[in-house]
């Protein structure tokens, strides 16, 4: 089969339909959302439906096809570069070629992009079919799609920038796409505004990497940013190794929403539920983890910019979680708990475990999306409605959309043999195993955090007693067939996705992390302690035990004893107030940031500098000027030939008498 695909195209253009295939959609999606703009639409939607799923799932074909034949790949590196489409900047000293590059890393990002994402668009299909505005979601929805895929497929750094700018773009679109509410459109605007913050960091670090290549007189035409060449000049990053790492970090710590940068993602709940799907799943949020795996070989050079990145993974991971603890908007729920897994990513990759860091990229983007789409038809069921304590028995009326819930809760909570069991466990004892235990004993804590809040939102939602007034729950139904088929898809991949990550002291070949290793010399160059196998077993054990203990909890305390947290959070209601105000983090930043330059903007910027001196003194000053000069010229035109003839006579005297000086 894939012999006759190749007589038809070469595997480099079938490359570059990976990233064309959505970039079309958004094309005739947008120019049908144009074309409709004014009118009923209602004739377009299957044509929207049609480009807006099936482009995305061709491109998921694509990725495919290409992942086969690297597989199939004996004795030679699996990778390929597809050349130059076009040379985008030619200078002296810069050029900026537009390729792709297609190595392991980049082909298991495409595939999990654009396979998830699929899904989501599938499942939009339902959720957004009665809204007016259904054309232009499709056409950002595929556009997110093409900006991510150019990000992880890019073979060079300033085209990673581009999708790192788009993606944000779109986030920004799609989070705030119901903008006829004030409060959706400046939730969008606060997640632009955050981002660019981390943006900023990350140019710094693209200029400190331009001086660097250029220090070591690599040859222009190959392109600076280009990664194969900088990774074959990575020797001369060494002494600015630290500072360019923990600058491009910055990029990603905005991005990905890790502390102190973390607060636009809760607020991105505003836009519809595919999209917070999309972006805690497979698109956004991942992109500064990948960022990091790909920069390897640069983070690799200084153990100061790791152990950075690590603290701060394990510190956003353990705060996060203790915020799920409390919240009562499910979405917001979920998104903590987006913020904390980010953070187990970020503490693998600080650690060296660069390929337990994409286990659980892989794994997670399987059970999130599940526990989003999940949540969306909850909501989607019960009109709108989000608080949890709200809810309860839903599995009465909801039967698939519970136990797929459950199955993404178990994952996320580490239960084997789900997903994330697997994923979660190598990142834990990665960290335990080179000795970081500190780390090892946030991430442990976390992980029974995440195993209560979850099961907490399963219990209050699914479980228990019905909140939910009578007439209410007789219109609760089961979602549509085109949003159910996700949730079956998902649920098989939460389950058993985690294959990809068994570990040899299970019978398994880790086969994620073998296939990843040519491209992370770091992580190669760790060779794991075969007397550390008993070990392993315990530590894995434990960490089962204690996410198991918590997951009984969470279920029992919120499904049948569900006046017990309230009883507990009277007796310490200061702390609980604290965690269920997130700290006071959004407050304070508002009190000493977001005010601060409101009142410099409008007092001194605009009322002072713009008003007052610019447009009073400059523009609205020399036109006052203009005319008092104007009245002082027009007294001396009276008409009168005899004063003409004076002021004459007075020119003359002046003139002569200058002269004869």
């Amino acid at each position: 089969m894939l012999d006759s695909l190749y007589q038809l195209v070469s595997i480099q253009t079938l490359a570059w339909l990976i990233v064309a295939f959505p970039l079309a959609g958004a094309a005739v999606n947008a120019l049908i959302a144009v074309g409709t703009a004014k009118r009923e639409m209602g004739a377009y939607r299957g044509v929207v439906s049609f480009f807006g799923v099936f482009l995305p799932l061709l491109a998921f074909a694509a990725s495919a096809a290409i992942f086969v034949t690297m597989t199939n790949f004996e004795g030679v590196d699996p990778s390929f570069i597809t050349g130059s489409l076009l040379q985008w900047a030619v200078t002296p000293g810069l050029v900026v070629d537009i390729g792709l590059k297609i190595d392991q890393l980049s082909i298991v990002m495409a595939l999990m992009v654009t396979g998830v994402g699929t899904l989501i668009h599938l499942y939009s299909v339902g959720y957004m079919g009665h809204d007016e505005g259904y054309a232009r979601y499709f056409a950002e929805l595929n556009l997110f799609l093409f900006f991510m895929l150019v990000l992880v497929l890019a073979d060079n750094l300033i085209l990673m920038f581009v999708g790192w700018e788009g993606v944000g773009l779109c986030s920004y679109l799609l989070i705030g796409f119901w903008f006829e509410d004030k409060a959706k459109a400046r939730a969008g605007t606060k997640a632009f505004v955050v981002n660019r913050i981390g943006d900023g960091f990350f140019l710094a670090g693209l200029f400190l990497v331009y001086a660097v290549m250029a220090s070591a007189n690599a040859p222009v035409g190959s392109g600076y940013f280009n990664f194969e060449m900088m990774s074959r000049y990575n020797a001369y990053f060494v002494p600015a190794a630290t500072l360019i790492s923990l600058l491009l970090f910055g990029g990603a710590i905005g991005k990905s929403a890790q502390i102190p940068l973390y607060v636009w993602l809760p607020d991105a709940m505003a836009g519809p539920t595919p999209v917070s799907a999309l972006i805690h799943a497979a698109t956004m949020v991942t992109a500064g983890v990948y960022m990091v795996v790909r920069l390897n070989f640069i983070f690799a050079l200084s153990p100061f910019a790791l152990s950075v990145v690590a603290t701060v993974g394990a510190a956003t991971a353990l705060f996060a979680a203790t915020m799920g603890l409390t919240q009562t908007d499910i979405k917001k729920i979920l998104a903590y708990s987006t913020i904390s897994q980010l953070g187990y990513m970020f503490m693998a990759a600080g650690v060296g475990a660069f390929s337990a860091a994409i286990g659980h990229l892989v794994t997670h983007a399987f059970f999130k999306a599940l526990l989003f789409l999940c949540a969306g038809s909850v909501i989607h069921a019960m009109s709108g409605e989000q608080d949890i304590r709200n809810m309860g028995s839903l599995r009465l009326r909801m039967p698939v959309t519970c136990w797929t819930f459950v199955i993404a809760a178990l994952a996320i909570a580490g239960v084997a043999p789900a997903s994330g069991f697997f994923s979660k466990d190598a990142i834990l004892w990665q960290t335990f195993e080179r000795g970081q235990y500190g780390l090892w004993a946030v991430g442990f804590i976390a992980a029974g955090l995440t195993a209560f809040y979850i099961f907490r939102a399963v219990g209050m939602v699914f479980f228990g007693e019905s909140n939910i007034p009578p007439e209410k729950w007789k219109r609760v139904h089961e979602s549509p067939t085109s949003m159910i088929i996700p949730l079956i898809i998902l649920a098989f991949l939460s389950l058993l996705g985690g294959v990809i990550e068994v570990p040899k002291i299970l019978g398994g070949s880790d086969r994620l992390g073998a296939w990843l290793s040519r491209l992370i010399a770091y992580e190669t160059a760790h060779a794991p302690d075969p007397s550390m196998a008993a070990r392993e077993i315990i530590v894995m054990v434990i960490t089962l035990l204690w996410s198991i203990h918590f997951v009984v909890l969470g279920w029992v305390i919120y499904a049948q004893r569900r006046e017990w947290p309230d009883a507990v959070a009277k007796k310490i209601s200061i702390i609980f107030r604290l965690v269920a105000n997130k700290y006071y983090v959004d407050e304070i930043y508002d009190r000493l940031i977001v005010r601060p330059l409101n009142w410099v903007s409008t007092k001194v910027l605009w009322q002072t500098l713009d008003d007052t001196f610019i447009d009073g003194l400059a523009v609205h000053g020399t036109a006052r000027a203009v005319g008092v000069w104007a009245n002082i010229v027009s007294m001396a035109e009276t008409g009168v030939l005899q004063q003409y003839l004076l002021y004459f006579l007075i020119g003359a005297v002046v003139i002569v008498g200058y002269l004869a000086l």
